[in-house]
């Protein structure tokens, strides 16, 4: 051993190995637990965040070991959401009432497998408030932790909630303040507002630009900053001849790869150098030089003039692939300097050249030439019309700077790259940005700002620094830039951010009213955050109404001041006192009164609610009470039974008395507390619980509980306490079954009848229910007399319109002789109006009449089915409520019979049927059967089955009516019903018992069912019943005769070929399958007397087909609806009166309407009718030489375009039209005349055109443009060359500004 050696510091080995060994049993001990918790079991939590409605149905996920503790699982969850731990509960959510649980506790060190947690199955949890309070939502310090790797970030940046990211938990209080705090770079970010990426950058830039954001808060133009020009100019290589423009441009496109090369670019600079590179025009693409008179070689190109102070330059990143027909992305490498010196990119010729110098700028219209003679060419000015904006504030031009002026001072420097990363598919933008106030590079990625470095910078220049071969970009970066801003480098102009104190006065004050206005939003988001909203319901105590609304009270008010505040929402000061009304917990689905609060008038809201939530799982009731009631008390678990008593005898359901039960109780418990509630005994009480609509369950067994027998929060039951033998039956035989059975389809409605209803009716009603048995005629009649005989009868009323049915009303008086018909009064007093169907009590008022019987019809024909009317409350022209069809054709009179069933006898003196069945049995004969039918189209039922019997005969309804006192806004002479029936009953069993209140047979009257929007809709199916009615539904009934089985309701209108309108509405008319044409003129004769005005012969007029405005067919009076003319609902005709004879007889023919163009007066004739018997143009050029005396070889036709009357222009109808088509017949191309209506306009072709002065056509235009707009028609122009909009950013032109 040296000598000193022993002094040395050396580690003994029992040390160094004692060392080795803990370091090796601290590692067993980590392998060793992670070995455990490998094999422990684990837990899977699942939570449901419920205080807010926008979170309810976000889930977060936790897998913990079994031995985590509680306090652990709260610190888990806060972290996950983004709550403070500790402002919220967790309970469990299991499918148990949270309500009923206790939270968990945070501060617990109890395991998750003490607390009752299942390993390897589902534990769900609720997210709740604590203590009536919302979470408190945690705020992140964007200063703490590691934000290293967003520091050093190029590109996209992973969302919140995508795949990848550090939480799978979407905040339900989404605020802009926690993502757009300001990082430790001082800036905040903007964020993405779905794809607005690119949007982001450049506005982050524009904001970082400092002369930009000052000229923002001093107003000044921002043209300025970006606006550079340049010449175009195209020079003659033989005589130097030189043409050229000034343009003005705002950035620089420059191209990654030329067309068609394989190599990019290598920098912008290069990119540069090829922009202004000239092009050669030779060959085909030679110049036509204006000086050589001919096409000479030149040389074409772009000269800069002036650089802008702020230089944009736009990398042409995206391109079309012609070989693949797709859009591209250049990914090719370009760098771009830090510095750029642009002086090299001005031509030194505009230096030499003093034209150059001395040239303007006026937008487009500075064009021009080197040497004193002016070029015409391509730029030259547009009509002498200037149309352009200017921009500057002085209207001076500013003269070109010369380029020698520029040069030394056109170093710009870089300072915002615009990046793009993805494919021409999309992907994503972003900006680094220079700051110049600290020289620091910044990356804005929406709203993440992070500081970068010049290396960060160069990574965008794209591609890669090797091959820049034609496939180099597909195997690159598809990161890299698009666009480049550079700031000229002048120390006079370079800005500086202007400070706070340097605002403009109106800016300060802008500021001042933003933080006011974010103040106050943030005292309402606060007012908001602790202000409980739920729903209010109350039943009006008088009104008997439920009425809704929503109580919006904060969570510190007392129940005792919400019933204040929900007692003035109501609007009960003057109904009832406060002291009678108290807030109770409510279920307004299923009408159920969970609980009531007594003893908690002091109680905040926020407690008794379970705290501030979007949404509540529960409502509250308004309930009140009498004076000298008492309110009763509801308690949590109860269940609630509204018992409706009915009275066997009486036939008669009263109004529910509430109950309360409980779920475990019997149902002999049960009819004793109902006994004690209604007083009713329980030995003969029977019970039936409607558990839904029209499902009856009577309750037999007495042990069974109520929650076997199906009772849920709200139920209903009719309860029976008689000593009748009706229990003895089958529930469905009893008579309690029916009553039940009928009181649940019955409804209410309110009937309006007519202003004026013969209420007389009713007595000939009687006298035709007596069916055959004409000995009972007059006992029935006679039941009827006295108040009935004064009414003014229905045939008094339709006297008014028409004397087809005198002889009706003749018949009607004879047999009313025993009543003082000849006494009227002017209003129906149907109070008094004894019902003739109910023939069990006829000395009872209608006020309590029921009427249930079998419905009887002797006379199938009177309720024959309806067509579909299209006369709505819209369409209907007649301001009476007796319909003009009422009496408008003959045939329709055999449904009006007297009391014997006999024919009535018509005006014409044909019998009611002669005329229908005549037709009909000419339409039957040689019919083919087809699915086209009029009956199908139509859209109506038949009443009667095949053997002639009334399907409505054995049905059993009831019905009730009563009158009713309506509202004021009625009107005066309305008379309402209050109808109770079962909606079970068919429309014609209903129209049936409506008969004695209207006063007309159920044929002759309409039902319009009225609905919300006080639209009315005519119910017309008889064989219908009244299922889609509902409780308080109004109906509206107005007289007039339905349409039967086979007829349609036609419009009329009047063809007014030489009128400026030549579409005229005349009235409805009732058209039956299988009549003529000529029946249905005869019917039309009187109507048009009597409605219309117009006194017209048989033969003196026509009707033909009308497709919208356009003439067409013209019907024969032979011709048979149905078989010859299709005929359907909603159908129109024209009525044309003659001027002569009708000169259509065959269906061979054909009707065109001419009209002669005279060219030399610059007018049309009116239109002529010609008649052809054949489709030969030759025979139309004779008709027309006929009419008209133009010789036959001078004769040219054209067809009209568009709809009838085709007006078109006099200016333009001579070369327009397409005259003297060079066809034989007019069935072909271009012609296409097939059908009568057809409009032809013939000339003189000798006939010159009228040479018009400007001040002539002038005129005359307006005069057709007036005339043509109010026939509705296009009017046609020419109008001048479209021009484009010329903004002027230096000033305006030098010019007149008075010339147009």
């Amino acid at each position: 051993m040296v000598p000193g050696e022993e002094n040395q510091l050396v580690p003994k080995e029992d040390v160094f190995w004692r060392c080795r060994q803990n370091i090796f049993d601290e590692m067993k001990k980590k392998f060793l637990q992670i070995e455990n918790a490998a094999e422990e079991p684990r837990v899977l939590c699942i939570i449901q965040d419920t205080t807010n409605s926008k979170t309810v149905n976000e889930r977060i996920t936790l897998n913990l070991p079994a031995s985590t503790p509680l306090r652990k699982l709260f610190e888990d969850v806060a972290n996950k959401v983004g709550y403070i731990n500790g402002t919220f509960d967790l309970v469990w959510g299991n499918g148990i009432n949270t309500a009923d649980m206790a939270p968990l506790d945070h501060t617990s060190d109890k395991s998750l497998l003490d607390a009752n947690f299942e390993p390897g199955k589902k534990n769900f949890l609720h997210l709740t408030d604590k203590d009536g309070e919302q979470p408190q939502i945690l705020l992140e310090d964007s200063s703490a932790g590691d934000d290293s790797v967003h520091d050093r970030f190029i590109g996209p940046l992973p969302r919140e909630g995508s795949v990848g990211s550090t939480s799978d938990y979407v905040s339900q209080n989404y605020s802009y303040s926690s993502i757009l705090n300001k990082s430790e770079t001082g800036y905040v970010g903007l964020v993405n507002q779905a794809m607005t990426c690119y949007l982001n950058s450049l506005l982050q830039t524009l904001f970082m630009t400092p002369e930009f954001r000052n000229a923002l808060y001093k107003a000044d133009l921002i043209n300025e900053l970006y606006q550079g020009k340049l010449k175009d100019y195209v020079r003659c290589l033989e005589c130097g001849y030189e043409g050229w423009r000034i343009d003005t441009y705002l950035d620089i496109p420059l191209v990654i790869r030329p067309y068609g090369s394989s190599q990019a670019f290598a920098s912008v600079e290069e990119a540069l150098h090829a922009f202004i590179q000239p092009e050669i025009l030779d060959g085909p693409n030679q110049y036509f030089c204006e000086r050589c008179k001919k096409k000479c070689d030149a040389r074409k190109g772009l000269r800069f003039l002036h650089f802008p102070y702020l230089l944009t330059l736009q990398l042409k990143r995206f391109d079309f692939d012609y070989t693949t027909m797709h859009r591209i992305k250049l990914n090719d490498r370009m760098t771009f300097p830090e510095e750029l010196d642009m002086s090299t990119f001005i031509d030194v010729e505009d230096e030499k050249s003093p034209q150059t110098e001395s040239c303007t700028d006026s937008g487009a219209e500075n064009e021009g030439s080197c040497h004193s003679d002016q070029m015409s060419n391509d730029f030259s000015n547009d009509d002498g019309v200037d149309e352009g904006i200017c921009l500057e504030s002085n209207s001076g031009t500013e003269k070109i700077s010369k380029p020698g002026l520029e040069k030394n001072s056109l170093i710009y420097e870089l300072f915002s790259v615009m990046v793009h990363s993805g494919s021409a598919a999309g992907g994503h933008y972003y900006a680094c940005i220079k700051s110049f106030s600290d020289e620091q590079w910044y990356s804005f990625n929406d709203q993440h700002v992070s500081r970068i470095t010049q290396e960060d910078i160069k990574k965008t220049h794209g591609g890669s620094s090797g091959s820049r071969g034609y496939y180099s970009s597909a195997f690159a970066s598809s990161t890299n830039a698009y666009m480049l801003i550079y700031r000229l480098k002048d120390p006079a102009r370079n800005a500086k951010f202007l400070e706070v104190d340097e605002y403009p006065e109106h800016i300060k004050n802008l500021v001042q009213r933003e933080r006011e206005l974010e103040e106050q939003e943030k005292r309402q988001r606060e007012i908001e955050r602790n202000t409980c909203k739920i729903k209010l319901f109350c039943l009006h105590p008088v009104k008997q109404v439920m009425m809704e609304n929503k109580l919006e009270v904060h969570k510190d008010k007392t129940l005792k001041e919400a019933v204040e505040m929900a007692y003035k929402m109501m609007d009960l000061e003057e109904v009832i006192p406060m002291d009678c009304c108290r807030l109770v917990k409510y279920d307004e689905f299923h009408d159920y009164l969970e609980r009531s609060y007594e003893g908690e008038e002091d109680t905040p809201m926020g407690l008794l609610l379970g705290g501030v939530k979007s949404t509540y799982m529960f409502d509250l009731l308004l309930e009140t009470r009498k004076p000298d009631q008492v309110f009763q008390s509801y308690k949590p678990g109860e269940v609630m039974v509204k018992v409706h008593v009915v009275d066997l005898k009486a036939e008669s359901v009263a109004a529910p008395v509430t109950v309360r039960a409980y779920l475990n109780q019997t149902v002999t418990e049960f009819k004793q507390l109902i006994s004690k509630a209604i007083y009713l005994p329980a030995e003969t009480m029977r019970i039936v619980l409607e558990r839904c609509y029209n499902d009856l369950r009577l309750l037999t067994v007495p042990s069974k509980t109520l929650k076997a027998e199906g009772f849920f929060r709200s139920n209903k039951v009719f309860v029976e306490s008689s000593e009748t033998l009706d229990y003895q039956m089958a529930f469905t035989d009893s008579h309690l079954w029916k009553l039940l059975d009928r009181h649940a389809n019955t409804i209410r409605l309110f009937v309006l009848l007519p202003e004026q209803s013969p209420g007389s009716y009713s007595k000939r009603t009687a006298c035709q229910k007596a069916g055959g048995d004409s000995g009972n005629v007059e006992d029935d009649c006679e039941r009827v007399k006295g108040p009935v005989g004064s009414l003014k009868s229905v045939e008094a009323i339709l006297e008014e319109s028409t004397e087809k049915l005198k002889s009706l009303s003749l018949q009607q008086q004879q047999d009313g002789d025993n009543g003082d018909s000849s006494k009227s009064t002017e209003t129906s007093d149907f109070e008094n109006i004894e019902s003739p169907l109910n023939e069990r009590d006829s000395s009872a008022s209608v006020d309590n009449r029921e009427l249930e019987q079998h419905i009887q019809t002797s006379d199938p024909e009177n309720f024959q089915s309806e067509e579909r009317s299209d006369s709505d409350v819209n369409n209907d022209r007649s301001t009476s409520s007796v319909d003009s069809d009422i009496l408008s054709s003959s045939h329709s009179s055999d449904t009006l019979c007297n009391a014997d069933n006999a024919q009535i006898p018509l005006a014409n003196g044909l019998d009611s049927h002669s005329i229908t069945s005549s037709r009909r049995t000419k339409a039957n004969e040689g019919k083919k059967e087809t699915w086209d039918t009029a009956e199908e189209d139509s859209g109506t039922d038949s009443e009667y089955d095949e053997s002639g019997k009334s399907r409505g005969e054995i049905q059993y309804m009831y019905f009730k009516a009563e009158p009713y006192a309506a509202d004021e806004g009625s009107g005066e002479g309305h008379k309402w019903l209050m109808v109770h029936v079962d909606k079970r009953i068919t429309l014609a069993a209903f129209k049936q018992h409506l008969e004695p209140f209207v006063g007309v047979l159920s044929s002759h009257f309409k039902v319009f069912r009225v609905y919300a929007s006080n639209q009315e809709f005519e119910s017309v199916r008889l064989n219908e019943t009244l299922s889609s009615f509902s409780d308080d539904n109004k109906i509206t009934i107005r007289l007039g005769r339905a349409l039967k089985k086979g007829e349609y309701r036609v419009k009329v209108y009047q063809l007014l070929v030489n009128e400026q309108e030549p579409c005229k509405f005349l009235l409805d008319a009732v058209f039956a399958k299988g009549m003529t044409v000529r029946q249905s003129k005869e019917e039309l004769i009187p109507q048009l007397r009597e409605q219309c005005g117009l006194e017209l012969s048989i033969d003196r007029f026509r009707l033909r087909k009308k497709t919208w405005k356009n003439p067409g067919t013209v019907f024969l009076d032979y011709h048979i609806y149905e078989e010859d003319i299709n005929i359907s609902s909603n159908w129109e005709v024209f009525l044309e009166v003659l001027d002569g004879v009708e000169k259509m007889k065959s269906m061979s023919q054909l009707a065109v309407l001419s009209r002669r163009w005279r060219p030399s007066e610059m007018k049309l004739d009116p239109f002529q009718e010609v008649v052809l018997e054949s489709s030969s143009v030759d025979e139309l050029r004779e008709k027309l030489s006929e009419i008209s005396g133009i010789p036959l070889e001078d004769i040219e036709f054209a067809k009209g375009r568009g709809t009838f009357p085709c007006d078109i222009s006099v200016l333009d109808i001579h070369q327009d039209l397409d005259w003297n088509p060079k066809v034989s017949t007019l069935n072909v191309w271009p012609l296409y005349i097939c059908d009568d209506g057809a409009v032809i306009f013939y000339r003189d072709k000798t006939e010159e055109l009228m040479e018009l002065t400007d001040e002539q056509r002038n005129e005359l235009m307006k005069k057709e443009s007036s005339r043509l707009q109010k026939t509705g028609h296009r009017v046609t122009y020419s109008p001048r060359k479209e021009k484009a909009l010329k903004i002027y950013l230096d000033g305006a032109p030098n010019k007149d500004l008075t010339q147009d």
